[in-house]
């Protein structure tokens, strides 16, 4: 059964709103309308640039999504420096990026408070791309598995995970941000995994209709390789998406 391909960029905290629009000039001059589904999660201060450049990108045949790279599980209240779900939706955002390494790590979101975020991104016609990975230390303890299946488990505990629409993202820690990337092996070795476990816990018809991306130091000189594997469906690329000819050249790939 065939599987969506995307391309997901996270820019994090890079990019002025002139440098986004700047970033949505040149995009049309290296990327073929119609290569994958291609996804932006910029800083939330972007979002409004995302939403003129998805119009101005259309009229090149280029399909444009986007969405935070953050929520909070409340609809709205008095939690100064969250991101609203239901109000991203209202900038014509289709996806929230939830449980990102970053967010895990250095703002220390926990597996209970990541499935809260799922829901309520579901809940408001968000479509969660969950992250999942293994730090270093996990990975040499052989813990790998036993890490992504609890992730898995616990972060897509409070929606219809048989019904509902998610994407997942494998992202070894270990391989964000050093240069360091899984071999094609290796990530396979751990998408199939992921499938496993998705048809455990909602079925093997579901778990075939899933993307699973993966994240980990993803460049144009190793995306081909990557894409080969039958079990990636696609890339959530850090650095590298912040370049255009670099971005289209991984999204090509797939």
């Amino acid at each position: 059964m065939s599987r969506q391909k995307i391309c997901a960029g996270n820019w994090k905290m890079y990019k002025t709103p002139d440098e986004a629009r700047e970033y949505f000039h040149v995009l049309p001059t290296v990327l073929k309308p119609g290569t994958c589904r291609i996804v932006i999660f910029p800083p939330a201060y972007n979002l409004l640039v995302l939403k003129e450049s998805a119009t101005a990108l259309s009229r090149a045949g280029i399909v444009l999504e986007y969405g935070p790279q953050n929520i909070h599980f409340q609809k709205e209240g008095a939690f100064t420096g969250e991101i609203s779900a239901h109000a991203v939706k209202t900038l014509g955002c289709e996806l929230a990026l939830i449980g990102h390494s970053e967010r895990r790590t250095l703002f220390n979101e926990t597996d209970d408070v990541i499935a809260k975020k799922v829901k309520t991104a579901v809940d408001e016609e968000l479509q969660p791309m969950l992250c999942v990975g293994e730090t270093l230390a996990e990975r040499d303890a052989g813990r790998t598995n036993e890490v992504v299946k609890k992730q898995l488990q616990v972060g897509l505990s409070l929606i219809d995970v048989a019904h509902d629409e998610y994407v997942i993202a494998y992202e070894p820690v270990w391989a964000i941000g050093t240069g360091r990337t899984a071999t094609p092996a290796q990530a396979e070795e751990t998408h199939a995994f992921v499938r496993q476990v998705l048809t455990e816990i909602a079925g093997a018809k579901k778990a075939q209709t899933v993307s699973v991306l993966y994240g980990g130091s993803v460049k144009p000189d190793n995306a081909a390789g990557l894409s080969a594997q039958p079990n990636i469906d696609g890339f959530l690329i850090g650095g590298a998406s912040l370049k255009p000819a670099d971005f289209a050249a991984i999204a090509l790939a797939l």
